[in-house]
C-alpha cells in the first residue's frame, strides 16, 4: 500500500535538508548554496502570498532575510561558484520584485525589506565576481 507525502511536507524536507547542507559546507561552497536557498524560499513565499498566506510568507521573508546576512558573511576570494551564485542572487531579486509589483499594501513592507538586503548581498557578490 502506497502513500502518497503532500507536496508541502517534501518541500519542507528538502529546504531543510539544503539548510543543513548550506550550514555544514566547506566555506568555499557556502555563498552557492545559501543562493539556492533563497531561490527556493523566494519562489515559496511567492506561493504563499498568491495562497492569501501572508503570515506565513512573511515568515519565508524573513528567513531569506537571514541566509541573505549569511551569504554577506560568507562571501570571500577562494568562494567556489561565486559567478554562478551572483546570477542566481539576480534572478531571484527580479522574481522577488516581480511579487512586491502585485503584493497588497500590507505585504509590501516585509517584501521591500527583503529586496532591499538581497539587492544588497547581490551587489557585494557582483565586486567579490570582478576582483577575481
Amino acid at each position: 500500500m502506497s502513500t502518497l507525502l503532500p507536496r508541502a511536507w517534501i518541500t519542507v524536507q528538502l529546504l531543510a535538508a539544503l539548510q543543513g547542507k548550506a550550514d555544514h559546507a566547506q566555506p568555499t561552497d557556502r555563498c552557492f548554496l545559501y543562493a539556492e536557498l533563497i531561490s527556493q524560499m523566494t519562489d515559496i513565499a511567492g506561493k504563499q502570498l498568491n495562497s492569501g498566506d501572508s503570515g506565513r510568507a512573511s515568515e519565508t521573508l524573513k528567513l531569506v532575510q537571514r541566509y541573505a546576512e549569511k551569504i554577506d558573511m560568507s562571501v570571500g576570494n577562494d568562494s567556489k561558484k561565486l559567478r554562478d551564485a551572483e546570477l542566481l542572487l539576480q534572478r531571484t531579486s527580479l522574481r522577488l520584485k516581480g511579487i512586491l509589483g502585485g503584493a497588497s499594501y500590507e505585504d509590501r513592507p516585509v517584501l521591500e525589506v527583503t529586496l532591499k538586503r538581497l539587492n544588497q548581498v547581490q551587489a557585494q557578490v557582483m565586486m567579490q565576481v570582478f576582483k577575481k
